[in-house]
């Protein structure tokens, strides 16, 4: 059911696109200038009958998503970046010992990507160890698939970024305190916005 008189509410706040921290095992939050939040879609599967197609729905597949971070020489982005793929298995094959390591999950998963969370804030905090928290996105298994240097250039003054592509398994939403879980939302929205006849 839509909130009547919404547009006159000083405390109806929308979620906003700057008020978030990334916590990414052993990266500076504040290194994290962008992230993608997850994406999940529904495979499908047709049934063909005479002259009509019907669609049913398949399997939960997660998309991979994506963050940049900006390259600061201390703390250096890039050294930590390479540091997570090397402990994920991967070594440049300039030794016979090189030449044989390879990446695996358990190593990219637990050494080498580490935890990822995404924490979205509302306008109030309390202080900086208690900020007000109102969603928290958590990728399992998280590893690292690829990752862009930046680009240099002698006409552009921006700063160097990072980018990091990594592939999950599946991410899980949680309010924050005292926030509905999805589950109470659909059974108080349930069938509100529907026509009387369906």
């Amino acid at each position: 059911m839509a909130t009547k008189g919404f547009w006159s509410q000083a405390n109806i706040e929308p979620k906003r696109g700057y008020r978030w921290v990334a916590y990414i095992g052993g990266i500076e939050e504040w290194t994290v200038k962008k992230f993608s939040k997850p994406s999940v879609s529904i495979t499908e599967s047709p049934l063909k009958f005479l002259n009509h197609t019907f669609y049913y729905p398949g399997r939960a597949e997660w998309s991979e998503t994506s963050f940049t971070l900006v390259d600061p020489a201390n703390p250096d982005s890039a050294a930590i970046m390479m540091g997570k793929l090397q402990r994920s298995g991967y070594a440049t094959p300039d030794s016979i010992e090189n030449a044989y390591s390879t990446i695996s999950k358990d190593k990219a998963v637990r050494l080498g990507m580490g935890n990822v969370v995404i924490k979205q804030l509302g306008a109030e905090a309390e202080s900086e160890s208690n900020p007000n928290v109102i969603e928290t996105w958590t990728f399992w298994n998280p590893w690292v698939k690829d990752l862009k240097f930046g680009e240099l250039d002698y006409e552009s003054e921006d700063m160097v970024n990072i980018e990091v592509t990594i592939r999950f398994d599946y991410a899980v939403w949680k309010p924050g305190p005292g926030g509905k879980t999805p589950e109470q939302w659909v059974a108080t929205t349930d069938g509100a916005n529907l026509p009387s006849e369906i």
